[in-house]
C-alpha cells in the first residue's frame, strides 16, 4: 500500500483551500450576525414606539422584552434569507481574491 506524496506544494495548497473554505465559513457566520444585529434595532425601534405607558411595565418588564428580542432577531436572521447576509459576504469574499 502507497501513501500519497506530501510534498510542501502540497500541503500549501490544501492549506489554502482550508484556510479559505474557512474563511468563507467564518465571514457567513459574521454576515449573518450583523443581519440579527439589524433585526434587533428594527425590533427595539418598533417597540418604542409606543401609543401609550403600559399599566405593568417595570425594568423587569423590559429586560424580558430585550431579550425576547435579540433571541427573535437571531432566529429571523438563521431562518429568513433578507439578503443583508448575502450582500456582506459578496462583497467582503471579492475583496479578499
Amino acid at each position: 500500500m502507497e501513501l500519497p506524496s506530501l510534498s510542501s506544494e502540497h500541503i500549501i495548497q490544501s492549506e489554502v483551500f482550508t484556510k479559505k473554505a474557512d474563511r468563507n465559513a467564518d465571514l457567513r457566520e459574521v454576515a449573518e450576525q450583523f443581519e440579527a444585529i439589524f433585526i434587533n434595532q428594527i425590533l427595539k425601534q418598533s417597540r418604542e414606539t409606543k401609543l401609550a405607558d403600559d399599566l405593568f411595565g417595570s425594568s423587569a418588564t423590559s429586560t424580558y422584552e430585550q431579550l425576547l428580542d435579540s433571541e427573535t432577531s437571531e432566529k429571523i436572521a438563521s431562518h429568513v434569507n433578507l439578503g443583508i447576509a448575502d450582500a456582506l459576504v459578496r462583497q467582503f469574499s471579492r475583496d479578499g481574491e
